[in-house]
């Protein structure tokens, strides 16, 4: 098998679908065995659909179908012991792990003045601490091999700019959104430093709008229009309106890969110019 992450391991959250599953697929077209996690099961803060345990199925048969392994689970990145048990068990399988993926992410959305503490709470449980706990299920590995490693987690251009003034971003999940993908960067930066002595690389990814499930749903979309509305449009730099998942995962995929090796403690926006307008 040829590519550049032939021969390694990626371990991704929040595979089921979205993003999630365009890591899995483009890693598996450059070589990589995937060790794919996600929660697959509604949150009660979330109101658009999440990943479920068929559309987990699909990223497996999409990986499979280009003639790479792939070991999938449910498992709740906020649960630090199931989560851990889901990596250890794809390890079990394929030995390593080479490259982690901290994608699971939630965007708790509310109308104006509908928004509670329970999504404050669950933007950030499954935000940030969900991908500190990703990265501390792996890290361990990571350093015993002995070999280096690349680890990418997903931010946001709410990462590196406040968000629109529309009512939506002045909500709890909203805010939580924010702070959540702020704190990202501030992990990536911090591990980025513990562990370059490892040879482990670190860094985010800052998409703009992709048009998977948390964007391409009705609530999203009437927040949108609102703050559109209002005089508060998310536009982008470069005339298209949002950018596709692989987009993305063709960024992740390198950042992963060898030709990045000396790349560590950026933060990549893949954002059609977002910030640049800001």
């Amino acid at each position: 098998m040829t590519g550049t992450l032939a021969g390694k391991v990626a371990f991704i959250t929040g595979a089921a679908r979205g993003q999630g599953r365009a890591h899995a697929v483009r890693m598996a077209e450059e070589g990589a065995d995937i060790i794919a996690v996600d929660i697959c099961a509604p949150m009660r803060t979330v109101p658009y659909p999440l990943g479920t345990t068929e559309d987990l199925e699909e990223t497996v048969r999409a990986v499979e179908k280009l003639d790479r392994r792939i070991h999938a689970e449910a498992a709740d990145v906020r649960d630090r012991a199931a989560l851990q048990a889901a990596f250890e068990r794809g390890v079990g399988r394929f030995g390593r792990v080479d490259v982690v993926v901290a994608n699971a992410g939630v965007f708790p959305l509310a109308e104006a003045g509908e928004g509670t503490s329970a999504q404050w709470a669950d933007g950030i449980e499954v935000n940030l601490t969900g991908t500190f706990n990703t990265v501390e299920v792996a890290r361990p590995l990571l350093v015993e091999q002995g070999e280096g490693g690349s680890i990418v987690l997903t931010s946001s251009t709410a990462g590196l700019n406040g968000m629109g003034a529309g009512a939506h971003a002045a909500e709890p999940g909203g805010l939580a959104y924010t702070a959540s993908k702020h704190g990202i960067v501030g992990l990536m930066r911090s591990y980025a430093n513990i562990l370059a002595r490892h040879s482990i690389r670190v860094n985010t990814v800052h998409p703009t709008g992709v048009d998977t499930p948390m964007i391409l749903n009705d609530t999203a979309q009437k927040l949108l229009r609102d703050a559109a509305l209002q005089g508060h449009a998310m536009a982008n730099a470069l005339p298209v309106t949002m950018v596709e998942a692989r987009d993305i995962a063709n960024a992740v995929a390198w950042l992963a890969c060898d030709e990045a090796r000396y790349i560590t403690g950026v933060a990549l926006p893949v954002d059609a110019g977002f910030t640049v307008k800001r």
